[in-house]
């Protein structure tokens, strides 16, 4: 495996960590912050939010800085607000640093998977681009249940500090592992706009939010899942956030070898049903302990087997603009993070149960098959229509 795409998943673990270790330490940091967990999930919406945000800013700012030095400037940034957000002291100082840390995300994975498409092997690009994306389901099996741990029987403002510890990693591996390439000067914030003209991106932009939306409905209220109708003790959640992990990094490279074998659209059609199906079960099953295990590990690899295809349809929508699109692609799932983590809450705030975030999910996950089919008909009414004119 080359150096540079392990640099790539450092910079992919720091993020991972960054973003997921919130569900972990949710009950937590209500705690200490004297706010409701719901109130509490709004510093995963801050986060997404922030994604959202930075993803065409800073892409539009860095794209013709050399990638290094860009994937660089973007570490500085992850591990500057992380450390920050330790020593935030209540609600709003710590919504606003989560938001000002989500802003490199987008754009460090948009370029990040172009690099690794440049460092791939022929026919290999979707495997490469999974090899990155591993650092941030590894940061669900290693540094989410480290950080759980720590946030709940130590301090959650160390499981900060860890992640900004992570992102200096991040830079130094940067630095000394990935290979020099050529700015790209070619391109222009005119032209890169006009993607956003194209019927497929739109498309793929909202199954990537609504159909991701449904993961997140589940994961941002896993612990008091967890808890309150698994009834496993409260350190029990470490080792769940691990199982739920775990799935991840094998759905991570699933959905990349899907993508090479198949095709990006009918991978995530299939796994689409299989999130609706997965979230629709375990409702069923959450008061068993044996079950809800099996199935955390389960939806954990359907939903980030999404992950690489999307990516892939991404850039495929944005071709000549392929940074700009890669990057949107993370920041489209941030935003379902935000939809996600919002209207799963609003059935809790109704007095509904921990289940019922599930019952979201399923709700999303099937509105974002809706979408990938009409992206399936749309593409073929374009082929229809290109034959037709060269007859």
């Amino acid at each position: 495996m080359q150096k540079g795409l392990i640099a790539l998943a450092i910079g992919a673990f720091t993020i991972g960590m960054t973003e997921f270790v919130m569900m972990g330490i949710l009950p937590d940091l209500a705690a200490s912050l004297k706010i409701s967990i719901p109130e509490a999930g709004h510093f995963i919406s801050a986060y997404a939010l922030g994604v959202v945000v930075g993803a065409p800013f800073l892409t539009i700012f860095l794209q013709n800085k050399p990638p290094k030095t860009a994937l660089i400037i973007l570490a500085a940034w992850i591990m500057v607000f992380n450390s920050l957000s330790a020593v935030a002291n209540d609600y709003w100082s710590l919504l606003i640093l989560r938001f000002l840390s989500g802003l490199p995300h987008g754009t460090f994975f948009g370029i990040g998977a172009v690099v690794a498409g440049k460092l791939a092997k022929e026919g290999k690009t979707a495997q490469a681009i999974a090899v990155m994306f591993s650092g941030l389901t590894i940061a669900n099996v290693i540094g989410v249940p480290l950080g759980t741990y720590i946030g709940h029987y130590i301090d959650w403002r160390i499981t900060f500090c860890i992640v900004g510890v992570i992102g200096l990693l991040t830079i130094v591996s940067i630095i000394y592992w990935l290979p020099k390439f050529q700015a790209n000067e070619n391109s222009s914030f005119k032209k890169d706009l006009a993607i956003f003209k194209r019927v497929d991106l739109w498309l793929v932009l909202a199954i990537a939010i609504i159909g991701t939306g449904g993961f997140f409905s589940w994961y941002s209220y896993i612990a008091p899942l967890f808890t309150e109708v698994s009834k496993f003790d409260a350190g029990a959640v470490t080792y769940l956030m691990v199982v739920a992990g775990l799935g991840m990094t094998f759905g991570n490279f699933l959905g990349g070898k899907l993508s090479d074998t198949y095709s990006p659209l009918m991978a995530t059609i299939g796994l689409l049903i299989g999130m609706c199906i997965v979230l629709m079960l375990l409702t069923f099953v959450a008061d068993n302990q044996i079950t809800v295990t099996i199935m955390t590990f389960v939806i954990g690899a359907v939903a980030f087997a999404i992950v690489a295809p999307v990516q892939i349809m991404m850039m495929q929508s944005a071709k000549g603009a392929e940074i700009l699109g890669s990057s949107i692609s993370p920041a489209a799932m941030n935003a379902g993070n935000a939809l996600g983590a919002y209207l799963a809450g609003i059935p809790l705030t109704m007095g509904y149960g921990y289940t019922s975030p599930d019952w979201v999910g399923f709700a999303l996950a099937f509105v974002g098959i809706l979408i990938a089919l009409a992206l399936f008909f749309h593409r073929k009414q374009k082929e229809t229509t290109l034959i037709t004119c060269k007859a």
